[in-house]
């Protein structure tokens, strides 16, 4: 019997990075279909979902809640594997300092806050955090297979999650301030970090995403 064809579909709320990680999903799983879409039966539909987001979450609350995706996006939450990515990680938390102060998804209890900037052993913090850095896995989970421990992964980001529970977090980083890198809970991974441009240690995250079994 032919096996049957993955279908990924990549959220699309006019946010996120989305040529990228279309064609990186379809890179490390040349069969899938990858679907961007902001059809929400669609969505519902697929195998597996991504959720990217680039961009101010003030912007991407007001679309993602104008398209009525939020409701879809936590639903399929409760049913297939989710990976969130950059700002759809942070959309996913209690409430943002960006854009004035934003309440955002709610669908994990945590706060998006600013970095501060600074100065470290010498060295000025830029804000954003712009570039690779080290992602300390703090926990076993089935996207980190073949990743090594303290992989550099690349960040583009003004604003940082904290959660309320370190038992959300698989991955924590530092820049100034220790924050959440990557947080799992049950169905949904989601990473601060790019892994669509984080090179080989990206590709085998998302090729892992694509034979997650929940």
């Amino acid at each position: 019997m032919r096996k049957k064809s993955l279908n990924i579909a990549v959220i699309d709320y006019g946010m996120g990075n989305l040529h990228s990680v279309s064609k990186a999903l379809q890179r490390v799983s040349p069969e899938a279909r990858v679907t961007v879409t902001s059809n929400a039966q669609i969505i519902n539909t697929a195998d597996r979902v991504v959720f990217p987001g680039v961009g101010a979450i003030g912007d991407c609350m007001t679309e993602i809640i104008r398209l009525e995706l939020d409701d879809a996006l936590v639903g399929v939450i409760r049913n297939k594997p989710v990976l969130a990515i950059c700002v759809g990680m942070q959309a996913l938390m209690t409430h943002s300092e960006e854009s004035g102060g934003v309440e955002c998804l709610g669908y994990l209890s945590g706060n998006v806050k600013r970095f501060r900037g600074g100065t470290v052993n010498g060295t000025r913090l830029k804000v954003p955090h712009m570039g690779w850095n080290e992602v300390h896995q703090t926990k076993s989970h089935a996207l980190w297979r073949g990743i090594e421990q303290n992989a550099r992964m690349y960040f583009v980001h003004s604003y940082y999650v904290e959660v309320e529970s370190d038992v959300l977090n698989a991955g924590t980083c530092n820049y100034g301030v220790p924050f959440s890198a990557a947080i799992e809970c049950e169905n949904l991974f989601a990473v601060q970090f790019h892994p669509e441009k984080s090179a080989g240690d990206g590709l085998q995250m998302l090729e892992n995403f694509t034979q997650w079994n929940i």
